[in-house]
């Protein structure tokens, strides 16, 4: 059902495979583990920043503008009116924000390629900006836009593959451009989907997919390198574990998930 996938064999901690300022910039995050972790994370909260501030200009102008246009008003209507100018500024900007992170998420080339090696390596740090990139959207106006066809085209900007009439109840989703969604598939209510998982020190981003007509149930859980053949489905509350393989069709259930009978499904009822 699953294969372990600790290294066959010792990885260079020191070394990188990459040339020039990226192969330097590696080995010395590698040596320097903490000093360059701290020092990376100086010009990673600007671009969050940076990604943030141009989001909420709108909403900036939106409320200054409200705020003007009642200032001379009684403070019953005006007290009224900077509450909707407060609230229209978070839409403007929730709204906002999900075009601005894809944008800069293209902009910075960060979409995560498959890979298995040290946390401390260039690989790891675009797979941290865009997921980085992705929760910015999640922890702000997500949940407010899920489901719906707003939701659905954030994950297709930030690389996501979503087949027809597919659809997404859930903003529980990292790893977004290594995803792919199959026509019809259905995830539910507070899914989980993420195409990365951690073994013996080391990250592992694999891609995961989601057949035609399948069905993720409601809190599933889905981790990287699975894939989920069409018309298959997994129950609620079930845990795919890395790397598994569900053949078209089946039903799949429980931690970890395992093939489920339909007799057995009849037996429970």
């Amino acid at each position: 059902m699953t294969q372990d996938d600790s290294p066959r064999k010792p990885l260079d901690p020191q070394g990188s495979k990459y040339k020039g300022i990226a192969g330097l910039y590696e080995s010395l995050l590698r040596r320097f583990k903490r000093l360059m972790h701290a020092l990376t994370l100086l010009p990673l909260y600007a671009i969050a920043a940076l990604c943030l501030g141009i989001s909420a200009a709108p909403g900036v102008a939106v409320f200054s503008w409200i705020n003007e246009a009642f200032a001379t008003s009684t403070p019953f209507i005006r007290y009224g009116a900077i509450g909707i100018g407060i609230a229209s500024a978070f839409f403007a900007f929730g709204f906002t924000l999900i075009f601005v992170a894809p944008l800069l998420n293209f902009v910075l080339r960060t979409s995560p390629r498959p890979f298995r090696g040290p946390y401390y390596s260039v690989d790891f740090l675009r797979w941290y900006i865009h997921n980085g990139l992705t929760y910015l959207v999640r922890y702000t106006i997500l949940d407010f836009i899920t489901p719906t066809p707003f939701n659905l085209m954030f994950y297709r900007m930030m690389g996501m593959k979503i087949g027809k009439d597919a659809q997404i109840n859930s903003s529980n989703i990292s790893d977004p451009a290594l995803i792919e969604l199959g026509d019809r598939a259905t995830i539910g209510g507070s899914a989980t989907i993420v195409a990365h998982y951690g073994v013996g020190g080391f990250l592992v981003i694999s891609p995961v997919k989601i057949g035609a007509g399948a069905t993720l149930g409601l809190r599933a859980i889905v981790m990287g390198g699975v894939e989920i053949g069409e018309n298959a489905k997994i129950l609620p509350n079930s845990v795919v574990l890395p790397k598994t393989k569900i053949p078209a069709g089946e039903t799949w259930g429980g931690i970890p998930a395992r093939k489920i009978e339909l007799r057995d499904l009849r037996t429970q009822d």
